[in-house]
């Protein structure tokens, strides 16, 4: 199945949440580094574009475990053993998004 065409609200709520940047580096170190949406039950489904947290490329898709990082993908089990799962840091970036705007 092919992703839907995000509507006004999940387009204001992907922007958002890029531009508080790595929920995961903002957690561990209050870095705001540069973010990509991650969508945490793919992007099908209705509404699915508001279930996205933001990640940096080394925490979200690079595909390494090791050190500082743990990629989201394809280290899931490892990367929510490290960071929390991914329901925990969407509600960390939502706490973050209304402090923010």
């Amino acid at each position: 199945m092919k992703s839907h065409t995000p509507n006004r609200e999940e387009k204001i709520w992907m922007d958002r949440i890029t531009q508080i940047g790595c929920i995961v580096c903002l957690k561990l170190w209050d870095l705001q580094t540069p973010a990509e949406v991650h969508h945490i039950q793919g992007k099908t489904r209705p509404g699915s574009h508001l279930m996205t947290i933001p990640l940096c490329y080394a925490h979200h898709r690079s595909g390494k475990d090791l050190g500082m990082w743990t990629s989201r993908h394809p280290n899931k089990h490892r990367f929510e053993e490290r960071y929390g799962t991914e329901e925990e840091l969407l509600e960390l970036t939502k706490r973050k998004v209304a402090e923010q705007f």
